[in-house]
């Protein structure tokens, strides 16, 4: 059976699949991103994927950015001893296969628009919200990259031009209004104390997925000032938190109509950690779309969130290498 290999690095995790042309992912593995010796780790990871089956065809890679297609170069703000690391050309030698690069939120957008959430979509906006923003656009079925590789930053558009200053050295950015520390961030300035608000210890409240009882020790029970504690307490009623999402959630309205205006996107898929807080960011959402959507063609965008989670970035780099293989032959 035909394979690639598709390969999701992130400052976090690092995390590897053979993947068939339907997109069924026969083989993964995943293991923690370590600070020095990343290729280390990855040669480690793809061996462990691949070392005892059928070659695969090519190689698909999403990894953090910023990143320089032309380069084949990568320089992850959250990986700093990877800057202008030729992360292309050293998975090229270390396989011997035909390899593609993209951002993570490029193939987190392809990904979906393949398998998930975007299926059908003629125009589609990937959205990952999480310790930043990130985006990614599919356009007529192909990922639209941009001459280095950095198209559909959406996390860094202003929504405020005379806003906050953002980590960037911006001013007015959407991720310093709806990124998740920067939800807690606001939240704390505004008098927010984390707490466990009754009847939320159920798995269905935990922004990564694991189960409540995980999660009270990790941030509601020793009082983290984080955005799974922030959307436990929304989810409560505590009017700081919930008014911290709402802030959060009309700059994030404010970035989809603006992109929806100059590209008429007809989808948006919503993934990330902070997604999973579920209606707690998605009723004001929809509130604030409806209130700063004004033409026609960008009020009826649709705003969904993801159906692949965490999958969608493997998917996308597998659909990347799938396209390179079909190209080569």
């Amino acid at each position: 059976m035909a394979r690639v290999l598709a390969i999701d690095i992130g400052g976090t995790k690092l995390a590897a699949a053979l993947v068939d042309e339907t997109g069924s992912m026969l083989r993964s593995a995943t293991r923690p991103t370590p600070r020095t010796d990343v290729m280390v780790a990855l040669a480690a990871l793809i061996e462990e994927v691949t070392g005892d089956g059928p070659a695969p065809e090519a190689v698909g890679i999403g990894c953090a950015g910023p990143l320089d297609l032309a380069a084949g170069t990568v320089s992850p703000v959250n990986m700093p001893s990877w800057r202008g690391f030729p992360l292309r050309d050293e998975v090229r030698a270390l396989t011997g296969l035909p390899t593609m690069l993209a951002g993570d939120a490029q193939c987190m957008a392809l990904g979906e628009h393949w398998l998930g959430a975007g299926r059908g979509s003629s125009s589609l906006l990937g959205i990952v919200v999480s310790t930043g923003i990130g985006g990614g656009l599919v356009i007529d079925g192909v990922p639209l990259l941009g001459p280095n590789g950095n198209a559909g930053h959406v996390g860094h558009m202003t929504i405020d031009p005379y806003g906050e200053r953002c980590e960037c050295g911006g001013r007015g950015c959407v991720e310093h209004y709806s990124s998740g520390p920067n939800l807690a961030r606001w939240a704390l300035a505004n008098g927010w104390t984390p707490g466990r608000p009754d009847g939320l210890d159920d798995p269905a409240h935990a922004l990564d997925g694991t189960a409540g009882a995980q999660n009270s020790t990790a941030s509601g029970q020793n009082g983290a000032a984080d955005a799974r504690a922030l959307a436990r307490d929304a989810a409560g009623g505590d009017p700081v938190a919930v008014a911290a999402f709402e802030r959060g959630a009309r700059a994030l309205a404010g970035m989809i109509a603006s992109t929806a205006a100059a590209v008429e996107l007809t989808k948006v898929v919503i993934g990330g950690g902070v997604s999973a807080a579920g209606p707690v960011l998605f009723d004001p959402l929809a509130r604030a779309l409806d209130d700063v959507a004004g033409l026609a063609f960008v009020r009826a965008v649709k705003v969904e969130p993801t159906t692949l989670g965490v999958r969608a970035g493997l998917a996308g780099a597998a659909k990347l290498a799938w396209s390179q293989s079909r190209t080569a032959a």
